[in-house]
């Protein structure tokens, strides 16, 4: 089965009013696949920068890309080459004087950090970014049966189109170490892979709670400082998600610790051991990895610009999602519920009470749209991410 990604619109329209683009994503989620069809579409050329000899050719960048001012190039594992960002300002400008302005690099990297840090700096008004996670509810196929594979396996693609479940959790648990292995060392400070892995299994059996790094330094045996950091630094490769606090002056004592989740359900699921959908159902992290995966999917519908946080106080009112959406849209608050009953608990009414949101849902395992009150609707998560994606002109 061929999945069809929705992204590839958002490249192949930054690539026409922007000189360079880069699509920033983990591995494995497709972006080399999708950049070679865009190239394929427009004659483009392709730079493995992890090849040597692909490297080589760009011994003198400037006398190399030039003679492709007309072609898009595109250069994967662009933090390879780190110094190359210099000169592509200085082609990109000459290019510019010379009429030739957009459509002319299209970057990979496999992480935000060095991108993002190195190109904000040298290419600064010369470059769009396209953010590009694992495969969403909305490019699988509509059902049930679809919605609990992507949960069980989680969006990158080989572990979602693998052919039995025994497939997809190798195809993970190989993604896994390869990371551990390879890819934290090449942007952070080294720390045994095993005890790195043993910290992402914590923090997966911790889906969905508040990020406490001295409970988990002592589980450890190292210092809270260096989960701190290490935490950082698989928040930086986009594997895990650092949900922020809400923040309002409203006079109650709030949660202010983040919650943290493994971004991508299937991983979570590979570092807990957790092999098909029968083991998920019956496993203590299920309710914790619905969450995280519904939070995942929303905010990958959710337009550019959209604030997202949870919102807890003390005394027990709780919102697990809110979304602060531009252009007009205002606060959503977003309760979410496994199982076929969305009925949202006396914390939800609370503080709906204390933030008086725009809008109002229950997200549940159900496809039937309904109100529960008033002012609160059950829905979908396929819906839901519907309802994120619609120009704000038309929202229902």
């Amino acid at each position: 089965m061929m999945i069809e990604r929705r992204i590839k619109d958002n490249i192949k329209l930054a690539l026409g009013y922007q000189a360079a683009v880069a699509i920033i994503g983990p591995r494995q989620v497709g972006k080399t696949t999708l950049a070679l069809e865009i190239g394929d579409e427009v004659g483009g050329i392709y730079l493995d920068l992890e090849d040597r000899a692909d490297r080589d050719k760009l011994a003198d960048p400037r006398l190399f890309l030039e003679r492709y001012q007309d072609r898009l190039v595109i250069l994967d594992e662009i933090h390879r080459v780190p110094d190359l960002f210099q000169d592509l300002r200085g082609i990109i400008d000459r290019g510019r004087r010379e009429g030739n302005r957009t459509g002319r690099f299209l970057m990979l990297g496999s992480a935000s950090i060095d991108l993002l840090h190195r190109s904000g700096e040298t290419l600064a008004g010369r470059i769009a970014y396209v953010n590009m996670g694992p495969l969403d509810i909305l490019e699988v196929p509509a059902g049930a049966e679809a919605l609990n594979t992507l949960w069980e396996r989680g969006g990158y693609p080989d572990s979602y189109l693998a052919p039995d479940h025994g497939r997809s959790l190798a195809i993970r648990k190989d993604f896994i170490r390869s990371y551990l292995q390879r890819d934290v060392g090449l942007f952070g400070p080294r720390l045994p892979a095993e005890t790195l892995e043993r910290l992402w299994t914590m923090l997966a059996h911790s889906q969905g709670g508040l990020l406490n790094a001295s409970r988990l330094a002592s589980g450890l045996g190292i210092s809270a400082q260096t989960v701190t950091r290490y935490s950082d630094l698989l928040a930086d490769l986009l594997l895990l998600r650092r949900l922020p606090p809400f923040r309002a002056n409203i006079g109650k004592r709030l949660v202010k610790s983040p919650k943290v989740y493994v971004r991508d359900s299937g991983l979570a699921h590979a570092l807990l051991g957790i092999a098909d959908y029968n083991a998920l159902a019956g496993h203590p992290v299920v309710g914790a990895s619905w969450e995280g995966f519904v939070i995942e999917n929303l905010l990958s519908a959710a337009p550019e610009r959209t604030m997202a946080s949870f919102y807890r106080t003390s005394a027990g009112a709780e919102i697990d999602l809110m979304l602060e959406l531009p252009d007009g849209r205002g606060l959503w608050a977003i309760e979410i519920k496994r199982g076929l009953s969305a009925r949202p608990g006396k914390g939800f009414h609370n503080a709906r009470e204390d933030l008086k949101p725009k809008r109002s849902f229950v997200v549940y395992s159900g496809e039937e749209r309904y109100p529960v009150t008033g002012d609160i609707e059950a829905i979908g998560l396929r819906a839901m991410a519907k309802q994120l994606a619609l120009d704000p002109n038309d929202i229902l």
